[in-house]
């Protein structure tokens, strides 16, 4: 596992990632990931795992992305086991907004599209202290919306248990998953925003109406 590590290492000071700067693009971090994930010795989910968990264990971003990159890389070998493991990582290694998004948009979104009687355990994240697992619970349904997978995770329930939520971030979170749904089911969430215009916080209404039509802008935003 070590010789991995210095391998990333090596790649990322290559793109011009040094102690002094401590810049990279994205991009390239990425680029860093599909390189160095060509050559693992072995690209099974237990192995590939294993590798995330001592990337996250560094604890910096470049290598919280590429640990996200591989976890999903080895997204048709999910089963209801992997589970367990991706949420230990939510709850021990996401700080900010950034690895929430990156994280539930892409594995553990892939793995609730795969497996959408799993949402009804991230509902229990809106419970949460962490700001980070309560927005979770809204952008890790996003992948399934977008591909119609959602029937099971009741996007609105969610969008209810977060209603007022005291954090920014998680109201910004939760009104992102209602505008996407708003391009699957625009009715379902027009009638929802009625429904709770008085009450749901400006920012979340504000961002779940982005993609509706000009006139239930109008209608909504009177």
């Amino acid at each position: 596992m070590a010789d991995i590590l210095i391998r990333i290492k090596t790649e990322l000071e290559s793109v011009g990632l040094t102690p002094l700067t401590g810049k990279i693009k994205t991009s390239d971090v990425r680029r860093v990931s599909a390189l160095v994930y060509r050559d693992l010795p072995d690209k099974s989910k237990e192995f590939v795992f294993a590798v995330c968990e001592s990337l996250l264990e560094q604890r910096n971003w470049p290598m919280k992305v590429i640990a996200f990159d591989f976890a999903y890389r080895v997204r048709k070998q999910y089963d209801r086991d992997t589970f367990p493991p991706f949420e230990r990582w939510l709850e021990q290694y996401l700080r900010g907004w950034g690895d929430c998004d990156d994280f539930c948009t892409h594995a553990f979104g892939e793995l609730i599209c795969q497996y959408p009687e799993l949402s009804e355990r991230t509902l229990l994240w809106t419970q949460r202290d962490e700001f980070c697992l309560r927005r979770a619970a809204a952008v890790v349904l996003i992948p399934s919306i977008k591909q119609n997978k959602y029937a099971e995770t009741k996007p609105l329930r969610v969008s209810d248990l977060l209603m007022q939520d005291e954090h920014d971030l998680v109201r910004k979170g939760y009104g992102w998953m209602l505008k996407v749904l708003s391009t699957k089911q625009p009715e379902l969430v027009f009638d929802y925003l009625m429904q709770h215009k008085e009450t749901m916080p400006r920012v979340s209404f504000r961002y779940a109406l982005e993609k509706m039509s000009e006139e239930k802008r109008r209608i909504l935003m009177q």
